[in-house]
């Protein structure tokens, strides 16, 4: 058993590397564009608008990594990615607030100017903003893979839509939840928007990951196939705190 697992722990896989980009692209790009724009669709469930934050188009597909990390790589690796990408969202912050303290040219300053970039990417390197979405992204990214693997062992690797619609309903539940109630008490979103930002954000992240549970069934049954590697974390210290 300890030989396999050493053995597993020095496998080259084919794929991960791609993957573990994509993911991260994916969840600095959505940041951005949280940051830059609300959509409203003019939808409206009862008295609540569904408007949500531009991000909320492209955030579902980390979590559709996540499962697919965590389901083949298992919870080990998932962990490492994780925090790749927790530390990629930081690193674009401090990159956004390093170019928003940098002198303007003057020509741009007259088209474009400090105001304009300050609205529209500002939050980008703004305490709240910042702290909001390291916080959701803690919260559910680590929520989302931990349940992905307890469910894993206990199906004994059957029922997989079960494992990938049920860690993304508790996932995205603390990572909505967290990201709002940060980025409203820190002044990011006006508390008026709570709710309306709260429901739809959760409801299209959901709705979005359930309607592409063929397409995460076929990625996970290629890599498994071709990495050769089923990992079940039966005996894994499922703690966020480590980074091995």
């Amino acid at each position: 058993m300890e030989n396999d697992k050493q053995q597993e722990n020095l496998k080259t896989f084919r794929y991960l590397d791609i993957i573990i980009v994509v993911y991260t692209l994916v969840l600095v790009l959505s940041n951005i564009a949280s940051s830059a724009k609300i959509i409203d669709w003019g939808i409206n469930l009862g008295p609540i608008a569904l408007s949500f934050d531009a991000g909320t188009i492209l955030f579902p597909i980390s979590y559709i990594f996540g499962d697919v990390i965590t389901e083949v790589y298992g919870f080990k690796r998932s962990r490492r990615i994780i925090w790749i990408g927790f530390g990629a969202l930081a690193f674009s912050a401090l990159v956004f607030f390093l170019i928003q303290i940098l002198p303007g040219e003057a020509t741009w300053e007259a088209s474009v100017g400090q105001e304009t970039y300050n609205q529209i990417l500002g939050s980008m390197s703004s305490g709240g903003i910042v702290l909001a979405s390291l916080a959701g992204y803690f919260a559910g990214s680590f929520s989302n893979a931990i349940i992905m693997a307890l469910m894993k062992v206990i199906t004994k690797g059957k029922l997989l839509w079960s494992r990938t619609i049920g860690s993304t309903i508790v996932g995205e539940a603390f990572d909505t939840f967290t990201f709002i109630v940060v980025a409203s008490a820190l002044g990011v979103f006006p508390w008026s928007l709570f709710w309306s930002l709260t429901i739809t954000n959760y409801i299209f992240k959901v709705v979005v990951e359930a309607a592409m549970t063929p397409v995460t069934y076929w990625m996970i049954n290629r890599l498994k196939r071709v990495e050769d590697v089923d990992v079940f974390d039966e005996s894994t210290n499922l703690s966020p705190f480590k980074f091995k």
